[in-house]
């Protein structure tokens, strides 16, 4: 918008230079040569009284004036009797008929004649003056004074550049004040942009109102504050009474887990066969508390912290082998054989670890390896999960992330396993993504910033 905001500023100015400039170079161009034109027959009237005695009495002009006028100016002055035939001739040999040049003719018919054209000789263009001679009325000659234009252009290149460099300092000073301007006029906007990202990103941390900009910007800015304290007071709510529920849940689940079993030792047939029904639905129930609880923690904002994601890895790997080793699995773990340091919340990439493992386990043929990858780049660590499992369709990963989310009622768990994951990697400032395998599995990938 700052950008959007100097174009317009600096369009304008151009514009306005343009209209102001360019009728000012026209007009000054054109009175420079008026005033070189005027100049020069002013001139021309002057020599012209000179020779007019000389002319009128059939006397050979002496040439002196006109060539100290030549010396001074540079122009050609040229003095012709009533036939047109040259007496003075500033460049020329003298004695030439010169009664069918055009400015000559004029002249000697008794009108003065004035203007620019190219000379071909000269190469430029050049500024005529022809005027009769007369006395009492009667032609007696002509006298034309002609000189090359590169003077006055010259001025007028210089005022024209002037110019030129006047607008590009105006430019200049417009872009500077313009810059300030458009900062002054979109930092509050800017502000509510960052805020907005912010919030988008799950970082309620309410907006510290503005005293800058217009009464509007400022009026949003505070209903975005107070918008912000009251999701997250919401929110907060919400996650306390999630692990309120889990908390209190936990304890009469396990003694009616507890008094179910000690039932069902004193029962035996169809009604033990009932009772263990009864005890692993408790059991399935408690592990939802349990996530439950785990979720409404990896909700909360907490500080990340630098971890060693190598060091976790093997770690987690190693607690994970013995279960591995019953279901016919190997573990194998590449990447972690120097430090890879991330930052994370504490104790999430443990609990992604572990729900991503639980999944892999589950899913993972007899004899298929689940090959656990560290890696990083310049600013960004990653850790995945690649097994040899059944995989799932797009339409499936899109939905995997989502609360109680099961491919199929007969898988066991509770859906919230990748749920968790997901929410315990964007508490962490990073990502988690599933994708294919080169064998037809799943592969979790935990993106954190270094």
């Amino acid at each position: 918008m700052t950008k959007r905001l100097l174009v317009g500023y600096l369009t304008i100015t151009v514009v306005v230079l343009l209209l102001l400039e360019l009728p000012l170079a026209i007009f000054f161009s054109q009175r420079e040569v008026e005033r070189f034109t005027g100049g020069i027959e002013h001139d021309a009237y002057v020599i012209a009284g000179i020779y007019e005695d000389d002319l009128q009495n059939g006397i050979t002009p002496d040439p002196q004036a006109a060539r100290s006028y030549e010396f001074r100016t540079g122009a050609r002055v040229v003095v012709v009797n009533a036939e047109g035939i040259s007496l003075i001739d500033t460049e020329q040999p003298i004695r030439r008929d010169l009664s069918t040049r055009p400015e000559i003719a004029e002249a000697l018919a008794g009108r003065r004649s004035s203007g620019t054209r190219y000379s071909s000789t000269l190469g430029s263009d050049f500024v005529y003056v022809a005027l009769p001679v007369t006395s009492g009325g009667v032609v007696h000659g002509a006298l034309r004074i002609t000189l090359a234009t590169s003077k006055v252009d010259a001025t007028v290149h210089r005022f024209w550049l002037g110019l030129v460099l006047m607008g590009f300092a105006v430019l200049a000073v417009m872009a500077a004040v313009g810059w300030v301007i458009a900062r002054s006029v979109t930092r509050p906007v800017r502000r509510l942009e960052q805020a907005a990202h912010r919030f988008a990103r799950g970082d309620l941390t309410p907006l510290e109102p503005g005293e800058e900009g217009p009464s509007e910007l400022r009026e949003l800015s505070v209903t975005m504050a107070t918008m912000a304290e009251r999701l997250a007071a919401m929110l907060d709510e919400q996650r306390a009474f999630v692990a309120d529920a889990s908390h209190q849940l936990r304890t009469p689940l396990t003694a009616l887990r507890l008094r179910l079993e000690n039932l069902q030792a004193r029962m035996a047939g169809a009604d033990a066969d009932e009772l263990e029904a009864a005890i692993e639905e408790t059991s399935r129930l408690a592990t939802l508390v349990s996530d439950l609880l785990q979720l409404a923690r990896a909700d909360e904002a907490q500080p990340s912290v630098q971890i060693d994601l190598a060091q976790i890895a093997l770690q987690r790997t190693d607690t994970w082998s013995a279960l591995a080793e019953l279901s016919g699995v190997a573990l194998r773990v590449e990447g972690a054989e120097s430090p890879v340091l991330a930052m994370a919340v504490p104790g999430a990439v443990e609990q992604i670890l572990d729900n991503t493992l639980d999944n892999a386990l589950n899913v993972s043929p007899t004899g298929s390896t689940i090959v656990i990858r560290v890696s990083h780049n310049d600013d960004r660590c990653m850790l995945s999960i690649s097994d040899q499992g059944p995989g799932l369709s797009d339409e499936d990963k899109d939905r995997a992330t989502r609360r109680f989310w099961r491919k199929s009622a007969n898988v066991p768990g509770t859906g919230l396993g990748l749920a968790i994951a997901m929410s315990l990697a964007r508490a962490s400032r990073g990502s988690l993504t599933l994708a294919d395998t080169p064998e037809g599995g799943l592969q979790v990938v935990l993106t954190l910033p270094r």
